[in-house]
């Protein structure tokens, strides 16, 4: 039997069902590998297209996609021209294949790459099946030590240690994170690693900042209510909990433009706001306030040069993703994971899906 008589993907079509379908297998490249996949995460981009059909400024356009971007599997086959992996190997899928030839891809800066192609964002289908090929490069043999969830834990860690390294926190510094999901929580770990002095997260959802006291990954949490409208009093409130007069850096990871405002007031004169959720597509913020204090405002854009790093965070110990998995399915039932990942009462953080045979 052949790999795509064998393959079964989890296919959208933006009306939040999932449809398996037999789907076939490309013929690897000369730089790429084929992959047994073994565990893919949901993330929230991977909802909208689930239930909305576009995310961002990305849409299906009434065209099925396979879904899934973090994931993790095992060589089966490789191309001629690929060295660093054999059969065997187990590896972290990086969702994102540049050029590698354009100014971005020679600077290091290749997730700006105009020509990215990317899991799951149309055109590109994404990995929740059961065989995918991928260029190489883009494959990170992971050790015996890591478990197949952990190696697909590590590109949402990858959003989490590209914001911290883009907004310089180091030793002593005050961070606050608005939005406690799986890469607010990740962005806390990630902070205090690189030695973070206070961690502030603020959120709607009790339930939520609770975990992130019971994750460490955070050492003061805010719980924004109905009364909180004004983004200049929040800050203030704010100021009053972590008892300092701004933060070196405000990471906006929950996509409500009413944060991000919050986030401009809350840090100190030369810090950094990161623009991580995605919110509305036109937000007025106090420019000219930012201009006055130094104030940087910085998008990030996926990630770039940080699945090595990844890999030694989570393989060393020093951060464990495993405590974000809260629920975990079948490929057979991916229908279940994503309605269970879009229901609020199940209090999902990071569901996952094992694929492999």
């Amino acid at each position: 039997m052949s790999y795509s008589e064998k393959n079964l993907a989890a296919v959208v079509k933006g009306d939040k069902s999932i449809d398996l379908r037999p789907w076939s297998v490309p013929d690897i490249g000369e730089n790429e590998v084929l992959l047994s996949i073994s565990a893919v995460g949901i993330c929230g981009s991977d909802l909208k297209y689930w239930a909305y059909g576009k995310c961002g400024r990305f849409s299906l356009e009434g065209n099925p996609m396979v879904i899934g971007h973090e994931a993790s599997g095992v060589v089966e086959k490789i191309g001629r021209d690929v060295k660093q992996l054999k059969p065997g190997d187990r590896v972290a899928i990086e969702p994102g294949v540049s050029c590698k030839k354009c100014d971005f891809c020679k600077s290091g800066r290749y997730n700006l790459c105009k020509k990215m192609r990317f899991c799951a964002t149309p055109p590109v289908h994404g990995n929740l099946c059961r065989y995918y090929v991928h260029d190489a490069d883009f494959c990170f043999k992971i050790p015996a030590t890591m478990t197949a969830e952990e190696g697909a834990m590590l590109e949402p860690l990858s959003v989490a240690i590209h914001t911290c390294k883009r907004a310089g926190i180091q030793e002593g510094h005050h961070v606050v994170i608005f939005g406690a999901g799986p890469i607010g929580l990740l962005c806390g770990l990630v902070a205090k690693n690189y030695g973070a002095k206070q961690i502030l997260t603020v959120d709607i959802d009790e339930n939520r900042l609770k975990i992130a006291r019971e994750f460490k990954a955070t050492d003061l949490t805010y719980r924004v209510t109905a009364n909180d409208k004004d983004p200049k009093e929040l800050a203030e409130k704010l100021h009053q909990v972590a008892r300092d007069d701004g933060c070196h850096a405000a990471l906006e990871c929950s996509g409500a433009d009413s944060s991000l405002k919050a986030a401009m007031h809350v840090s100190r004169p030369g810090g950094s706001v990161m623009l991580v959720g995605r919110g509305s597509l036109d937000v007025e913020l106090p420019m000219v306030m930012a201009g006055t204090f130094e104030i940087d405002v910085k998008g990030i854009f996926r990630y770039a040069n940080t699945y090595p790093e990844a890999i030694r965070l989570v393989s060393s110990g020093a951060i464990d993703v495993t405590k974000l998995i809260t629920h975990r399915f079948e490929l057979e039932t991916a229908d279940d994971a994503f309605r269970t990942a879009s229901d609020p009462k199940s209090e999902a953080i990071k569901i996952m899906i094992k694929c492999g045979v």
